[in-house]
């Protein structure tokens, strides 16, 4: 398998799904030398974010009819991790952890194991959500074929928030924005930041946000931010069990701002939205607009 002669093709892949367990959805983008890019996508009723992420290259290696060199790319840290720590360890130990436990997935993980052995695979990890034009594509590709829900936005139950941001990278600042909603009442915040990323900056919105209610509510919020709706959802669990350490045991970036807004939810009944900027609704464009307002008028102060 590692004849220079092999055909070469460059892979990026995708899963997710709304919510997890939920619907679900994987996509992959192949990309050959001289030739257009490639786009496959598929959809599940009812599966979990490890699945489809795990689904999305085995699809692709799938679709190859004869063997490849392949540059594989995925921002996914289990499929990652799976692949450059796991999986040798499993197959000896008869697909069992460490613990003893059956291996979770391992329908797939087979799979995959299998087709791995069909072509020379390169890994590279990338940030999610962090600007790469395949990445960013392979996970609108996903997203489309799992479908949007209705935004609840005119449950007449539950306050809405809105949380927005303006970054501005080279002057490492920014600002935030929320608008709350709840019935025929609006009550808005915003703040510019220095010395800042655009993820803290995301994090702090819902924090900002939430600290304007005083009382337990049911709460719908909205974002464009699937950094901190997965932060919040999925990751803030898991973190604090490892003693608020990632799954390659370093330490968690931003812990004390997820930590307030740990504290924050707890209080309340919370259901994440992530919305695309382009099927924003009005007060999430608003709350937008005042970020935006907040970090043009600092700059125009300081100068």
């Amino acid at each position: 398998m590692s004849s220079p002669t092999l055909p070469q093709v460059t892979i990026y892949t995708d899963g997710g799904c709304r919510p997890n367990p939920g619907p679900g959805g994987w996509a992959v983008i192949l990309l050959r030398p001289g030739h257009e890019p490639q786009e496959l996508s598929g959809r599940r009723d009812r599966t979990t974010n490890n699945r489809m992420e795990l689904t999305a290259p085995l699809e692709a290696l799938r679709f190859l009819d004869r063997p490849h060199r392949v540059d594989l790319v995925t921002d996914s840290e289990y499929v990652r991790r799976g692949i450059t720590e796991w999986l040798q360890r499993w197959r000896a130990n008869g697909w069992k952890t460490a613990s003893r436990t059956e291996v979770m997935n391992r329908d797939l993980w087979q799979a995959l194991a299998a087709e791995l052995e069909r072509h020379q695979v390169s890994w590279r990890w990338v940030k999610g959500h962090a600007g790469d034009p395949f990445n960013e594509r392979a996970d609108a590709l996903a997203s489309a074929v799992i479908g949007r829900p209705e935004l609840p936005l005119d449950d007449a139950d539950a306050v809405h928030l809105f949380v927005a941001i303006a970054f501005s990278g080279k002057l490492r600042a920014g600002a935030w924005a929320a608008l709350l909603r709840w019935r025929g009442t609006e009550r808005e915040t915003a703040r510019r930041v220095e010395d800042c990323s655009a993820n803290q900056l995301h994090i702090l919105s819902a924090i900002e946000g939430l600290r304007l209610l005083k009382r337990s509510s049911k709460v719908q919020l909205y974002t464009t931010s699937g950094y901190l709706r997965d932060g919040a959802c999925t990751w803030m669990a898991a973190w604090r069990r490892r003693g608020w350490r990632t799954q390659d045991g370093t330490p968690v970036r931003h812990r004390n701002l997820w930590e307030q807004l740990e504290k924050l939810v707890i209080r309340q009944s919370v259901s994440w939205h992530v919305v695309p900027e382009a099927e924003a609704p009005e007060e999430l464009k608003r709350a937008k607009a005042r970020a935006r307002e907040v970090l043009s008028r600092s700059q125009r102060i300081s100068s």
